[in-house]
């Protein structure tokens, strides 16, 4: 699938990686869990990510793409101490919004990546990134300073859980989607509607017929890898939809674990 963007109609603003504060704009905040089901994708993940945590022995764990809190909320409720972050100030009174109904009080953090550092004092045992979210960095410095701001607040033997969508598939083979895992709500239809090499653009359409877009980069698993080893991380274990034996022509996400020291 491939839907040519015309180059006069501003394409390079569609590069932009700071066009995602405006693309979360209040009314798809709004609409996201719609987007998410919370039930769908506690469904399809399990206890993933807290069993890993909890395999490394890590506690503190800062969630730099807090979204709208569905991992900070669920380490939360089972026992990690958790630090909310997200660029999107949106999102971050969404995420608020959620732990309250549930009897928790996140700790918010407005950060922007590039500058982590800057907003966050603490060290921590785990960064995790999720959600797809790394890839609406679009040019390689930006993607390296992140990386280098992940690696300075993690304590001496962290480690950094960060995923991304089968973008080599989408790019080689065409987009598919199992949509079970991390978009499982069923009545959004979340697809393409740009693929090229440098540039992705989805479409989210509600029921309502409401749409927004989202614009990513479709970083290679291989490439990924690569820029995480030079960021200084070693030991990276690639999951393909949660498993460690994974076929990458059928996976939907891949999700990097990467060791500091």
């Amino acid at each position: 699938m491939n839907h040519e963007i015309e180059p006069d109609n501003g394409i390079a603003k569609l590069r932009d990686t700071d066009l995602y504060k405006a693309q979360y704009d209040t009314d798809f905040v709004d609409k996201w869990d719609e987007l998410i089901d919370w039930d769908g994708r506690a469904e399809g993940e399990g206890r993933f990510f807290t069993e890993l945590l909890g395999l490394h022995q890590k506690n503190r764990v800062l969630d730099v793409a807090t979204g709208t809190g569905y991992h900070s909320i669920t380490l939360m409720k089972a026992g990690f101490d958790v630090h909310s972050a997200d660029g999107s100030p949106e999102m971050l009174h969404k995420a608020a919004e959620n732990g309250r109904k549930q009897g928790l009080v996140l700790r918010t953090i407005p950060a922007d990546w590039r500058w982590l550092t800057r907003d966050v004092e603490q060290r921590y045992d785990a960064v995790i990134c999720l959600g797809n979210s790394f890839t609406h960095l679009f040019s390689e410095s930006d993607r390296r300073k992140v990386l280098a701001e992940f690696y300075a607040v993690l304590k001496h033997d962290g480690i950094l859980v960060i995923d991304q969508r089968n973008y080599d598939n989408m790019l080689d083979a065409g987009f598919s989607t199992k949509h079970r895992y991390y978009y499982a709500g069923n009545r959004v239809k979340a697809e393409p509607v740009h693929i090229a090499a440098d540039l992705v653009v989805f479409e989210y359409r509600f029921p309502d017929n409401a749409s927004y877009t989202l614009n990513m980069f479709p970083l290679r698993k291989e490439y990924f890898h690569r820029l995480i080893r030079d960021a200084g991380f070693r030991q990276i274990t690639t999951y393909g939809d949660f498993r460690e034996d994974y076929e990458a022509g059928s996976t939907d996400f891949f999700i990097h674990v990467a060791q500091k020291e």
